[in-house]
């Protein structure tokens, strides 16, 4: 038994070599086939971030042409790319699981689940309404045209009539780039009438360039102009002090009328919520009441008697009052008589 194994490997053997020789005597090149191209498959999960059915259909082709894939190549290259709701449908869907299924099969079944909803009107729209956005160049607002025309080109089998529909498709990008355009590179694109949207993009980039240009040149001069001033008037320590103690005064004023206003704002606030005790009035404290101001400008009644009984005193004449003249003379005079005793 053991012999008859042997016997039959080695007659299986014999003809594989031969099979071998027969290939290398014929010279049929050995196929081989790359799959780290499987890298260059974008993910595909049918949202506006990722590429869109087509693109990713179209680099799944293009790689195994160059890697040599067959159909279940593709097949297994694009179930291992898809991402999300892709993922979830293909997981869902058992017709994609059965024996033998054909990479047609495949993109059929694609195509009929995440074609496009929105109608032709809604993409016509959308082309003839674009305009160039905030920091948006005009090579970006191309791209963005561009990819807005594809979606209005419907598909056919005729190829003339793919022709006619692709060139009505260009001629609506070219209106809709030129219209769209803003600012001097629009207007100049505008005037030139190009005929293409290669002739269009030239004209826009062109007068971007000789905008910037400008924008450039304006600033050089100015900076030169101000390094000259300096050079030929330098400031003295002087003025310099002068100004950096202006500077200051206008900083001290400034803080402090806004310190003012504040305070102003804040004792305006507070009145409206103070009651005078005294008064029981809203918008003044006790100290400024002017009931109690006016009470307090006329004296009390000891006092107004204690000033009626001191007024003769103060008003009396000077007459009334011994002189000290008069005194003296008396005492000379008595001085003098005593002499004459």
């Amino acid at each position: 038994m053991p012999d008859t194994q042997l016997q039959i490997e080695l007659a299986e053997a014999r003809r594989e070599i031969l099979r071998l020789r027969e290939r290398v005597s014929v010279g049929a090149p050995t196929v081989h086939k790359d799959l780290s191209l499987v890298s260059l498959v974008p993910k595909f999960s049918d949202s506006e971030s990722e590429v869109p059915l087509e693109e990713f259909i179209s680099t799944i082709e293009s790689s195994a042409r160059i890697g040599n894939w067959n159909e279940a190549d593709k097949i297994e290259v694009a179930t291992l790319r898809l991402a999300g709701a892709a993922k979830i449908f293909y997981n869902g869907c058992s017709e994609l699981h059965e024996q033998g299924v054909t990479w047609q099969k495949f993109k059929d079944t694609f195509r009929n689940r995440f074609k496009d909803v929105h109608t032709d009107q809604f993409h016509f729209t959308n082309l003839q309404n674009a305009r160039q956005r905030k920091n948006e160049s005009p090579q970006q607002f191309a791209d963005r045209c561009k990819a807005l025309a594809q979606k209005i080109i419907p598909k056919v089998d005729d190829p003339v009539a793919q022709r006619i529909h692709r060139e009505t498709a260009e001629r609506m990008l070219l209106a809709s780039f030129c219209s769209g355009l803003t600012g001097n590179s629009g207007t100049y694109t505008r005037y030139s009438n190009p005929q293409t949207i290669e002739q269009a993009l030239t004209t826009a980039l062109s007068v971007q360039e000789a905008e910037k240009q400008d924008k450039f040149n304006e600033s050089f001069y100015a900076r030169f102009e101000n390094s000259v001033r300096l050079v030929a008037r330098p400031q003295t320590r002087t003025s310099r002090a002068d100004s950096t103690s202006n500077t200051r005064t206008q900083r001290y004023t400034s803080q402090s009328s806004r310190k003012t206003t504040a305070s102003d704002t804040r004792n305006a606030q507070t009145r409206e919520k103070v009651r005078c005790y005294e008064c029981k009035g809203i918008g003044h404290f006790a100290r400024d009441c002017p009931t109690r101001l006016s009470r307090e400008s006329y004296p009390p009644e000891q006092s107004r008697n204690w000033s009626s009984r001191e007024r003769p005193r103060r008003a009396r004449p000077p007459e009334n009052k011994p002189s000290r003249g008069t005194g003296l003379n008396k005492e000379t005079s008595s001085q003098g008589n005593g002499n004459e005793v």
